[in-house]
Order: structure tokens, then C-alpha cells, then sequence
């Protein structure tokens, strides 16, 4: 499985939806996914690429790492994955 189908099996799964049902230009938001489910969502994907998501919960308006819709994501994800193997 490809990182980008990984990632959206990983958001579905939050959002409790289809894989089907999540686009690359879909927002957590759109997909109902709150705070507590974005955490969760982070956490998964770490734990599923084995990476660190460069991420504040707290203040996730300052972060590097996009969250505004599934392919900005995804992106940033395929980024720490070919950084991590260098």
C-alpha cells in the first residue's frame, strides 16, 4: 500500500468513513474530524510510517507541518518519510 492510500485508510478510519469518501482536496474539517481526532489521526500515522510529525496540537497554526486539507498532509508525510531514509 502506497503512502497516499495509507493515509487516507488512516483518516477514514478517524473520521469513520470509506476510504472512498476522502479526497486529496478534503478538509478535517469537512470530514468531521475534530481536535481529539486529529491528534489521534497524527498519532496513527507516526506509528504507521514510523516517523515524527513536526506537529503542535496546541498551536497547530504554528506549525510546519500542513494540515488544511488530505493532500497537504500527505505531503508533508511523503517529505519525513524520504527525509527519514535519507
Amino acid at each position: 500500500m502506497d503512502i497516499q492510500s495509507q493515509v487516507i485508510a488512516i483518516i477514514a478510519e478517524q473520521a469513520i468513513l470509506e476510504p472512498s469518501d476522502v479526497t486529496l482536496d478534503s478538509t478535517l474539517e469537512d470530514l468531521g474530524i475534530d481536535s481529539l481526532g486529529l491528534v489521534e489521526s497524527i498519532f496513527a500515522i507516526e506509528e504507521a510510517f514510523d516517523i515524527n510529525v513536526p506537529f503542535n496540537a496546541n498551536a497547530p497554526e504554528e506549525s510546519d507541518f500542513d494540515i488544511s486539507k488530505v493532500s497537504t498532509i500527505i505531503a508533508g508525510i511523503e517529505t519525513l518519510v524520504r527525509d527519514q531514509k535519507g
